[in-house]
C-alpha cells in the first residue's frame, strides 16, 4: 500500500483529479482519498515515484506519508 501526503486538495474536484492521476499510471489501482487529512492511499503495483510525479503533473504536491 502506498500512502502519500498530498498538499493543495480542498474539494471534490481535487479528489477526482488525484484519483484520475493515480489511475492513469495504474488503471487497476484502488485509490482512497482523505480530503480532511490530505492523504491518499493506493493499492498499486506502480513505482511510488511515478505515482507522485503523476499527482504533481495534476497540480498537487505529493510526498511519502
Amino acid at each position: 500500500m502506498l500512502r502519500l501526503n498530498v498538499e493543495g486538495m480542498s474539494c471534490g474536484h481535487c479528489v477526482r483529479s488525484v484519483t484520475e492521476a493515480v489511475k492513469r499510471v495504474d488503471p487497476k489501482a484502488e485509490v482512497r482519498v482523505d480530503l480532511r487529512a490530505k492523504q491518499v492511499e493506493a493499492e498499486t503495483a506502480a513505482d511510488p515515484k511515478v505515482v507522485m510525479r503523476a499527482i504533481a503533473d495534476a497540480g498537487y504536491a505529493a510526498s511519502a506519508a
